[in-house]
């Protein structure tokens, strides 16, 4: 039989757009499982999807600022190959409005507020708070504000409208300053790794200046709870069983127990190069879905 081929979905170098060093340690790790996996740009519009076993969603970190065309073309590419995620899964996750969602099941998750473009802002006067697109990765055109920012805010909310994006407000957790956030990683419906990662977001950086997103980055052993918070949300999850890979962004709340995030099942690093032990399991979960999808 010849071997497996397996296209690593990224995107086309930018200044913006940061390095996947996952991706050359993953195609050394498939080619040890004896698969032929390449990097290919979702908008390579010379790329032959029917060629492949499988298409695994990796670094596509610009889909956000053309949502539309990305979905378009996921659903395309699982038209012509079996897509990892599933086109279906791309597109109920593309849009963070899932954690509405969420919450509705009873998953702990970030009190969210939605403002889509017409509508009022009516911000917060008494805490700190978070502005954040509902598609976006990066922490791309997100912000913290106090309540004496008010103005700015609704500049940048004004902003958001105009390109017509719908904004997410949420409080700012304050425990992330001293705790960090948590991102548990799942394969094949099993936890995998963490990571604790230190605060994003600064007081006074503007929502156009580009962040880093993962800064303090190391492992992270998760508590039980943390592991319970991040099951029970993968569990709302409509087609969780068919997940290939998933990760769960995770912050404590005012009495450190752990809420959501976001669930990210779209392009999630996998910090494989913090966890390089790893990289075996991944790339064999790959190869067995690829194997099943010929």
């Amino acid at each position: 039989m010849s071997r497996t081929r397996i296209a690593l979905v990224t995107a086309r170098p930018h200044p913006d757009v940061g390095v996947d060093r996952d991706l050359p340690l993953l195609q050394q790790a498939l080619d040890a499982e004896g698969a032929d996996a390449v990097a290919v740009c979702w908008d390579d519009a010379e790329a032959d999807w029917e060629a492949f076993d499988l298409a695994v969603v990796r670094s596509t970190w610009d889909y956000s600022w053309r949502p539309a065309e990305f979905l378009a073309w996921g659903d395309r590419c699982g038209s012509l190959t079996s897509l990892a995620n599933r086109p279906s899964v791309l597109r109920w996750n593309a849009d963070k409005r899932y954690l509405g969602m969420l919450a509705d099941l009873g998953v702990p998750v970030v009190p969210t507020r939605y403002v889509s473009p017409g509508s009022p802002a009516d911000l917060p006067h008494s805490h700190e708070y978070v502005i954040k697109p509902t598609s976006g990765a990066g922490a791309r055109f997100a912000a913290r504000y106090r309540p004496e920012d008010h103005d700015e805010a609704l500049r940048h909310l004004e902003r958001m409208q105009a390109e017509g994006l719908t904004a997410m407000v949420q409080p700012y957790m304050r425990r992330i300053d001293t705790t960090g956030e948590r991102a548990l990683i799942f394969v094949a419906g099993r936890f995998l790794h963490a990571v604790r990662k230190n605060a994003v977001l600064s007081p006074g950086t503007p929502y156009d200046q580009r962040k880093v997103p993962h800064p303090g980055l190391r492992p992270w052993s998760p508590t039980r709870a943390e592991l319970a918070a991040a099951e029970r949300a993968l569990a709302a999850v409509p087609g969780s069983r068919d997940l290939l890979y998933a990760r769960v962004d995770l912050v404590e709340d005012e009495d450190g127990n752990p809420q959501v995030m976001e669930v990210e099942l779209v392009e999630p690093n996998l910090f494989l190069t913090v966890h390089p032990g790893s990289l075996p399991a991944v790339a064999g979960a790959i190869v067995r879905t690829a194997t099943d999808a010929r």
